[in-house]
């Protein structure tokens, strides 16, 4: 109902919106990789261990900043946050296009993470505030299955992008952003945060600096070496960057991740149900990019075609399993997610040879993971999310999509682990095989998670007149 002062905003207008800034960010994240080469010859810089800073720089901050930004939203405004992430990534964007060099090229994808950091959280921040509590199960799929289609976009975008010239990969984030920025200026609802006191600073420098050292190892473990010094040190300064955010956490009487969001329904059993899907879907994707193109030696184009089906069937199956979980609840519907994403990858593991054969190999291995994600990843989010408070909801969200990043980053790691250095083809195979079969164990027991949840419906939050920005 609206107030005088204050018109009621449709929550269909609100999901449009920031669905765009989602999608933007996701299709980020996988249009950029299928550039690389492009980029390394234009700049005359060819090793990978430069150019793979293009994408580590932007996973790091991304992930790193999440929960600050998160925060803030709650604090001030989810909107204004939203609105200056949106112009900042755009901002970035269209740098990127201009870049010189490589580093020039890191620090600007630096700018565009930090605005996609504090996009994301405040984008369904504002989603969960304006729909009703009945409605918002349905939105946070409808909100995830748009990064799903980014992913389902991105691969294929990318190799039609590079065939004109690889700036436009980022140049075409330009004019999109800038329209819904102006459509969301005018439209998107006015709302105050918990105007708290500021997030506990020294914590939130803790958190971004664990992430990030934790990070940088996964992403440089092969090139330094496992037990490389650099690595080690790497990881040690997380876990003591950790443990101190963790203490400065439960003494600042504003923290940045607030303790008690664990407390919330099945909040912590969903964020770590999104950590290890997403462990599973990052060595998906990467196994079969590499396997693709590598292996089968196909462009960057037919191989971003190829894996296009399986995306494409998440944002269909996301808006589907509502059915589902009426029936069956959500932990059940969870479980059946892992038991479809890891059926996938056995089945690559099982039909892929060496020999080219998309119809009989790699299709039904792709619609498979594809029904996984459809019903894994929005499902989690809507239940860890359910339960959250109003004065929450951002910064809940973006310690599940922290999660989710995390899990991207061990995802790589995992691959290059278990693929090793094969010698020779019938090596390589073994490899692979051995990769989807470790992949599809880790997206079982992600399964297993939404089953110790024990939902036999979503949870839903009463609808508080006092506090819900919908209800008034």
């Amino acid at each position: 109902m609206a107030t005088k002062d204050r018109p009621a905003v449709d929550s269909r207008v609100v999901l449009a919106i920031v669905s765009v800034g989602v999608l933007l960010s996701s299709l980020d994240l996988f249009i950029v990789n299928v550039a690389l080469p492009d980029m390394g010859r234009d700049f005359g810089d060819t090793q990978l261990s430069g150019l793979s800073w293009v994408l580590n720089a932007y996973a790091i901050v991304f992930a790193a900043l999440l929960v600050p930004a998160g925060r803030l939203g709650d604090r001030g405004s989810n909107r204004t946050t939203f609105l200056i992430g949106l112009a900042v990534f755009v901002l970035g964007s269209g740098l990127c296009s201009a870049a010189w060099n490589v580093e020039s090229l890191v620090a600007f994808r630096v700018l565009q993470a930090v605005g996609g950091a504090m996009l994301i959280p405040s984008s369904l921040g504002l989603v969960l505030a304006t729909t009703p509590a009945e409605r918002r199960p349905m939105a946070v799929r409808l909100w995830v299955a748009f990064g799903g289609l980014g992913a389902a976009l991105g691969p294929v975008f990318g190799g039609l992008l590079v065939e004109i010239d690889w700036r436009w990969v980022f140049l075409v984030n330009v004019p999109i952003g800038l329209a819904a920025l102006a459509v969301g200026v005018r439209l998107l609802p006015r709302q105050r945060g918990d105007g708290g006191p500021l997030p506990d600073v020294f914590g939130a420098i803790m958190l971004i600096g664990a992430i990030a050292a934790f990070i940088l190892a996964l992403v440089k473990g092969e090139d330094w070496g496992w037990t490389s010094a650099g690595v080690l040190v790497s990881f040690a300064v997380a876990v003591a960057l950790a443990v101190a955010f963790a203490i400065s956490s439960a003494r600042h009487h504003s923290p940045v991740v607030d303790p008690t969001l664990f407390r919330a329904p099945h909040f912590a059993l969903m964020a770590g149900n999104s950590l290890f899907f997403q462990i599973a879907f990052a060595g998906m994707l990467l196994s079969v990019v590499l396997w693709a193109q590598n292996v089968w030696e196909w462009s960057a184009l037919r191989a971003g075609l190829a894996i296009a089906p399986g995306p494409l069937v998440v944002p269909i199956v996301a808006i589907l399993a509502g059915r589902l979980i009426s029936r069956i609840g959500a932990g059940l519907t969870i479980a059946a997610g892992g038991i479809a994403f890891a059926a996938g990858l056995i089945w690559w593991a099982t039909a892929v040879t060496l020999e080219p054969n998309y119809a009989g190999g790699l299709l039904g291995g792709m619609i498979f993971t594809g029904v996984g994600v459809g019903l894994t990843l929005p499902t989690s989010f809507a239940t860890g999310s359910a339960g959250l408070p109003p004065q929450r909801f951002a910064t809940g969200s973006a310690v599940l999509s922290m999660a989710r990043q995390i899990g991207l980053a061990i995802g790589v790691a995992v691959v290059v682990a278990t693929l090793g250095s094969p010698a020779g083809p019938q090596q390589t195979l073994d490899a692979f095989h051995r990769s989807w079969y470790v992949t599809a164990a880790i997206a079982l027991f992600a399964g297993l998670i939404g089953l110790a949840a024990r939902i036999p419906r979503p949870v839903l939050p009463e609808p508080n007149p006092a506090s819900d920005p919908a209800a008034v």
